[in-house]
């Protein structure tokens, strides 16, 4: 019965029914702009509700959070300028889709898709918190590590047909990555004695870069051409087209539950991992991936939405964050009195219930609000292009400013702009850039505890690696996803075949 109560409590309660739609409302344009990230919102709302009852301020930023996380898709599939990493994924075959006249269509089914993930995820995190969240803390630095080599493998999934140089762009990413003071020694890396460096390069201003500048710099061939008249008759999905998919939502909504209960990881290396899966497993796409095939918008949307409910699962659980918005909500029930951790369902379960329930409100919210408005939203891709390019510049130096109030960052954002244009020109793919420059970190971390914790021996890694049943599950994925991205093994496997 008390379980019901708080279950009941955003719901009957109008004000805090309230602040998660007026929350989820502006996290869909919060994460829509590039630069202004859901962290950023969530982080600065804790200034303003620190006084606040804890029940409104943590509905507020559940809000903020399911509404950011979705609304990253907006840009991605308008301007193939992700408003958030874990949209990465949905521009590759978002923006195609647009530059068909189909934008309407993308983002009807994105929003579905993103509440069937959505609700698997809060599902997941009412039923199997405990469960999840044990498999969770027992993942071990080098665990995690392998983890970032599985999605630097997905640079097979991004390169558009030659592997090789999708291996340099993802190489180029964690070079960038590695940027800065080294975070165990803190010894300078790559800086070159310039002190501008030592912070490292910020990923917003490379992907803004990559992304936004590079494809406006690659319009500019054809400003005179007349925009694409998009077709928004059918914004909402048909339910066949929704069934059709299903399965596949299922699957890559599991991936992300799992995905997101990890501490550290999030929506973004989800949504990759999700999309890899799906171009294993969906065998004839009527369109292919990479040019507006429907299931490469399924996969990352449902899975970054459900890696929402996820990240909740260790931070509620453990007192563990799942990604960078839960770390600063751990912080916001800190303050008001609340202890997350294994006695916060023992001392507080109406507090776990709630969250659940805001949750899913929130996801509700989100449904409601992402089919509203499309029809003025993709206006935007109709503009003509002699204004839709100064346009994008704008929002591109506005969003690399953003993140840390830098100049530098919109310089460094110009130059990523510029060298992602010749990288287009020449075919190198952009997404492994991104994904380099976002794992290094998880990569390079993970290394240096792994190899430390194993007294820096290659050979103690290793046979601590084949003594552990999940080291050793990931370990063989890693050898067997990059044995099958090999042109070797598809020249045999032909031959055989033949």
């Amino acid at each position: 019965m008390d379980v019901i109560n708080a279950l009941l409590i955003p719901i009957l309660d109008l004000k805090l029914l309230g602040l998660i739609g007026l929350g989820t409302f502006a996290g869909i344009y919060v994460g829509a702009i590039p630069g202004l990230s859901v962290t950023m919102a969530v982080s600065i709302l804790i200034s303003f509700t620190f006084s606040w009852a804890v029940y409104p301020a943590i509905a507020l930023m559940i809000g903020i959070y399911m509404g950011g996380v979705y609304g990253g898709s907006r840009t991605a599939i308008l301007l193939n300028i992700p408003g958030a990493p874990s949209a990465i994924a949905t521009a590759m075959d978002g923006f195609p889709m647009a530059k068909k006249g189909l934008a309407g269509e993308a983002i009807g089914i994105v929003t579905v898709v993103s509440f069937l993930g959505g609700f698997i995820g809060i599902l997941a995190l009412a039923i199997f918190a405990p469960l999840l969240a044990d498999f969770a803390i027992s993942f071990q630095p080098r665990d995690y590590m392998m983890l970032a080599v599985l999605g630097i493998l997905l640079v097979g999934s991004l390169s558009e047909g030659s592997l090789v140089k999708g291996i340099f762009a993802g190489a180029l990413g964690i070079a960038i990555g590695a940027v800065g003071m080294d975070p165990l020694t803190y010894t300078e890396r790559f800086t070159f004695g310039t002190s501008g460096l030592r912070s490292g390069v910020s990923f917003v201003a490379v992907m803004i870069g990559m992304f936004g500048i590079s494809e406006g710099l690659m319009q500019l061939h054809t400003v005179n051409t007349a925009a694409v008249k998009q077709k928004i008759s059918s914004i909402i999905p048909s339910w066949s087209q929704v069934r059709k998919h299903i399965p596949l939502g299922m699957q890559t909504s599991s991936i992300g539950t799992v995905i997101g209960a990890l501490p550290g990881t999030g929506g973004d290396i989800a949504a990759l991992i999700a999309y890899d899966h799906a171009t294993r497993v969906t065998k004839n796409p009527e369109v292919p991936f990479g040019q507006g095939a429907i299931e490469g918008l399924v996969a990352p949307e449902t899975a970054n939405n459900a890696a929402v409910g996820g990240a909740f699962i260790p931070m509620l659980t453990l007192g563990i964050p799942g990604d960078a918005v839960t770390a600063i909500m751990i912080g916001a029930l800190f303050i008001h009195g609340l202890n997350p951790g294994p006695m916060l369902m023992v001392d507080q379960p109406n507090m776990f219930w709630f969250i659940v329930s805001a949750l899913a409100l929130a996801n509700c919210f989100m449904l409601i609000f992402g089919l509203t408005g499309i029809r003025v939203f993709v206006k935007i891709v109709e503009l003509p292009r002699a204004v839709l390019l100064p346009a994008i510049l704008l929002l591109s130096i506005v969003g690399a400013y953003a993140v840390n109030n830098s100049v530098n960052d919109v310089y460094w954002m110009l130059g990523f702009g510029v060298f992602g244009y010749f990288m287009k020109l020449y075919g190198y793919p952009l997404g492994p850039v991104i994904l380099g420059v976002i794992l290094s970190r998880l990569l390079d971390d993970n290394w240096r505890r792994a190899i430390i914790s194993d007294q820096e021996s290659l050979w103690m890694l290793l046979k601590g690696t084949l003594a552990s049943p999940l080291s050793l599950v990931l370990f063989v994925s890693v050898i067997l996803i990059f044995v099958s991205k090999t042109p070797l093994w598809g020249m045999i496997f032909r031959k055989r075949t033949a």
